[in-house]
């Protein structure tokens, strides 16, 4: 995953409530199990000492977000200051509480959906409706591209009106050439990673042969139905959705694959364990962070949080005295979103040392 989507998490007043649990609705008890299971976690919270004003917060959230259908999970996490992440997971989660100086991101690294920035242009002959999403927040708009008539009309052929059908294509083309800029403008204004396009064939692709070539790379063609057909906007959104999780699990499979064919050539740009890792971090060298089991291992940083080691000895070669010992599987993480890394769960694909590895951008020297 993109560090950029937990940047915020940086600026949180500590201490961190890091919550996990099932959350599915596939049965006719759902809505009782939850309250089951928020009772249960509202139990450790207050066990563990959390604030009652942060617990009614976490509440609120747990109880006000959208279901889920099917099998899911869920992730709420915390600051000081209020609920600062609340979403589903793909996969059931067990329950897990924890307060502590950092929050827990493994379930969300792991099982959490990425979104990218994209924009949704839902096309026919007349022009589109536009969707953006852009760092969590959408905006809607449509785009006529004034061209009439785009259909060839019955019994036009009468003499003296001439053949309406170029009139008609052409107005097609006007409409299709509006919506390409707009696009274009709106990709060009903000980080755009896809554009997904929704229509009947020809309008999609005359659309895909209309946008600038850079535009038209992003493009990903979804055969959900066309615009002002009646097709369910949960069928589009399940279909966007199943476009991200391809391109996750790829993003993923590529990591892993860099991550082996550069171990196996020693060129340096491959590490594993937690000493190499937490070096590689503490340097700004991880390019990509990948996560595994790290159990209870626990680090060791400064008082800044900036530089992480194994151990103390470890630590005092970059110049740093150990101030905090924190959970390995919190402080890693935290460390790769801090120097701008990626993140992800090698899963069943990769088993590393002490359940961490990084492919780096460089080398890490021996000290810093």
């Amino acid at each position: 995953m993109d560090a950029e989507r937990f940047r915020q998490l940086l600026t949180g007043r500590a201490p961190f409530i890091s919550v996990y649990f099932e959350d599915s609705h596939d049965t006719e008890d759902a809505a009782t199990k939850l309250e089951l299971t928020w009772r249960e976690v509202s139990e450790q919270l207050t066990r563990q000492g959390v604030d009652q004003r942060l617990v009614g917060d976490i509440e609120r959230a747990v109880m006000d977000l959208r279901p889920p259908v099917g099998k899911s999970g869920r992730a709420v996490i915390a600051d000081a200051d209020g609920v600062v992440l609340n979403e589903h997971l793909q996969v059931p989660a067990a329950t897990t509480v924890r307060l502590s100086r950092l929050p827990y991101l493994v379930p969300v690294v792991e099982h959490g959906y990425e979104y990218p920035n994209y924009v949704l242009a839902e096309v026919d002959q007349t022009g589109a409706d536009i969707t953006v999403h852009a760092n969590g927040a959408l905006r809607s708009e449509t785009v006529d591209g004034g061209g009439y008539p785009v259909h060839k009309a019955a019994g036009a052929e009468t003499p003296g009106y001439g053949d309406p059908q170029p009139h008609a294509e052409e107005a097609a083309r006007k409409n299709v050439r509006a919506v390409a800029t707009r696009i274009a403008e709106l990709a060009g204004s903000a980080e755009i990673d896809a554009v997904f396009v929704v229509g009947e064939v020809q309008s999609r692709s005359a659309l895909l042969e209309a946008l600038p070539k850079r535009i038209a790379g992003l493009a990903c063609e979804l055969s959900v139905g066309a615009r002002h057909s009646g097709h369910d906007s949960g069928e589009v959104q399940n279909a966007i959705e199943a476009e991200c999780l391809r391109r996750q699990l790829a993003h993923i499979q590529a990591t892993v694959q860099r991550f082996t064919a550069e171990s196996g050539r020693l060129s340096g740009l491959a590490v594993e364990g937690l000493a190499a890792v937490c070096a590689g971090l503490s340097q700004g060298a991880v390019e990509t962070l990948i996560i595994g089991d790290m159990g209870d291992a626990t680090v060791v940083a400064d008082s800044d949080l900036t530089v992480t080691a194994a151990d103390p000895d470890m630590l005092s070669e970059y110049g740093a005295a150990p101030a905090h010992t924190l959970r390995a599987d919190e402080a890693l993480p935290w460390g790769a979103i801090a120097i701008g890394a990626a993140i992800v769960g090698g899963g069943e694909a990769v088993d590393p040392a002490d359940g961490v590895a990084a492919v780096l951008r460089y080398p890490p020297t021996a000290s810093a």
